[in-house]
């Protein structure tokens, strides 16, 4: 086993073990408990880690959190086409009505 990510919380460690099964890839999340001692220990040492449970995989899974770390964060709002709901812009689909938000992300020119 390898630690190949160490997360500043929670989310964002199950984010990466997700990519990683996703691409299947062994991994086991460690410290998912460990936020609340961390007044007692270090607290680098409190922090979520994912772990590759097989060595050989371990070259790969740092490509695949590297590509994770790379995707820039998101902010701001979009309007739902369907009911002019306000919704962020990393929604897929409208909290309110359900409907695709991808059709105002990436608008389709209107035929002449």
């Amino acid at each position: 086993m390898k630690k190949v990510y160490s997360a500043n919380n929670l989310m964002e460690a199950q984010i990466v073990l997700d990519l990683l099964e996703h691409a299947y890839i062994p991994a086991q999340l460690f410290n998912q408990h460990a936020q609340g001692v961390s007044g007692e220990i270090p607290f680098t040492h409190a922090y979520p880690e994912v772990w590759v449970m097989r060595d050989e995989d371990y070259e790969r899974g740092k490509l695949i959190v590297q590509a994770y770390e790379k995707i820039p964060a998101t902010i701001g709002t979009i309007h739902c086409p369907a009911c002019g709901e306000e919704n962020p812009t990393n929604f897929q689909l409208c909290w309110k009505c359900g409907s695709g938000l991808e059709i105002a992300l990436y608008p389709t020119s209107a035929p002449k």
